[in-house]
């Protein structure tokens, strides 16, 4: 009886030992500290050091002239993407084939072309960069003005030839003023944080000129381009002159290390020449592929088709002003050129998914694709042509070049592209723009090196 009196008391003891030691298992497992730690390493970690590295350029620039440059880029918008999008859906709109669609196109292409190098080589000589930055945005205002009051033949090509020029000025002007203002140590964040700006404008434009032609007049759209320009130039006129410094806008060296390349010897540079060429394939396949979903749909007639033109347009450019400034950050973390890989292989998807249907939502989703593509390569391209630049104090000429060959590319396709779809048919043409967009990213690969620098100059 006594023995089995007390068996209950000793099998209590081992039980509250076992449940004391798991409680404090589970303490040390789940302690509060140590948790914070894991989550910083984490995620937290991440957005920590982004914000750290957001607030370099608060201490590096005054806030009128950052803000200036943020709206800047916001009221501008990415005008060279937008802008040909809807001059092709307008133009079809009022009747034109799609052979004179792609050759309006290319005249623009070859007038941006021809400014390229001539607006880069400009903007390193002279210190006057707004001014420079004011003559172009002026430029595509009269544009677009032109195309919404008188939409004749000659007229319009007189408008793209304009359009065209505007960008050998407009974006080597911006560059250099954000690269003048925050210099190469911040140069990414300040990429990606002027690209989240100028998507963000491009989208709130895009809904908006949507909106205009659904309701209005198609020409509302161009009117809205125009009035856009006006912000623009009072942002542009908030940034301080002073605060621009003219050698490190060019990507010269520092102090008495700042020089001026001969274009011979930057003419050496192996690595320039097989990122040109990577360049010019993407853009071979990447330039005509909105414009020629929009001239099928502005062909179709339906009574929503600018509605979605312009979410075709809005969607990507979301997606732009949401990874834009991560893409740049990132691209300190991890270098330029994986990122830069991810962004051409999505091109590829995104071609195929146009060329095996044209339901809404599959096309929603191609310009998802496009999006994250978008912000890699835009960002990445600018902050390639830094690393391979940085103390020639040609950055800026060899950004027009770059722009030079990336318009190459462009008049090619929009002219070429244009031509085989009418003669070919609709998956031929998108399958040619696939294989070119699997030569871009193949290049990429195998011989493009890693560009970001161990050490900046600055």
């Amino acid at each position: 009886m006594g023995e089995k009196a007390q068996s209950p008391a000793l099998k209590s003891v081992p039980i509250t030992a076992a449940l004391g030691s798991l409680q404090r298992a589970v303490a040390k497992r789940f302690d509060t500290a140590r948790v914070r730690r894991w989550t910083r390493a984490g995620w937290c970690g991440t957005f920590e050091r982004y914000h750290r590295a957001r607030k370099s350029l608060r201490t590096s620039i005054s806030p009128q002239s950052r803000r200036g440059l943020d709206w800047m880029n916001f009221f501008l918008a990415d005008v060279q993407i937008s802008f040909g999008a809807f001059v092709a859906f307008y133009l079809s709109d009022l009747g034109w084939t799609k052979g004179d669609v792609g050759l309006a196109l290319t005249v623009g292409t070859v007038a941006a072309l021809v400014s390229q190098i001539p607006g880069g080589a400009l903007v390193d000589a002279l210190r006057w960069k707004r001014a420079l930055a004011a003559l172009g945005i002026g430029m595509i205002g009269a544009s677009a003005l032109i195309l919404a009051v008188i939409p004749s033949f000659p007229l319009v090509f007189a408008a793209e030839v304009l359009h065209g020029l505007s960008a050998g000025v407009i974006t080597p002007a911006i560059a250099a003023i954000s690269l003048g203002l925050v210099g190469r140590r911040a140069m990414s964040v300040r990429t990606g944080r002027n690209f989240r700006f100028n998507a963000a404008g491009n989208a709130l434009t895009a809904s908006l000129m949507g909106l205009a032609g659904q309701y209005f007049a198609r020409s509302a759209i161009f009117f809205g381009s125009a009035a856009l320009c006006i912000p623009a130039l009072l942002a542009l006129s908030r940034i301080r002159a002073d605060e621009i410094d003219y050698a490190r806008a060019r990507n010269a060296g520092t102090g008495e290390h700042a020089q001026t390349y001969r274009l011979f010897d930057l003419g050496k540079n192996r690595n320039l020449y097989v990122f040109a060429a990577c360049v010019f394939l993407f853009q071979l396949a990447d330039a005509s592929m909105l414009p020629i979903v929009g001239e099928n749909l502005a062909q179709t007639r339906a009574a929503s088709a600018s509605l979605l033109m312009a979410g075709l347009i809005v969607v990507p450019q979301i997606v732009v002003a949401l990874l834009s400034p991560w893409v740049g950050y990132h691209s300190e973390r991890f270098g330029r050129k994986p990122l830069l890989l991810l962004g051409f292989g999505l091109e590829i998807a995104r071609a195929l998914l146009f060329a095996f249907s044209s339901n809404t939502v599959v096309l929603l989703t191609a310009q998802l694709l496009g999006g994250i593509s978008a912000a890699a390569v835009t960002v990445l391209t600018v902050l390639i042509v830094t690393d391979l630049t940085t103390g020639t104090g040609r950055f800026n000429l060899v950004r027009g070049f770059i722009g030079t060959v990336a318009a190459i590319a462009a008049s090619i396709s929009t002219t070429a592209v244009g031509f085989i779809f009418q003669w070919m048919g609709q998956w031929e043409g998108f399958l040619t723009m696939t294989a070119a967009s699997i030569l871009a990213t193949a290049l990429l690969w195998t011989a493009m090196p890693e560009t970001k620098p161990g050490k900046y100059l600055d």
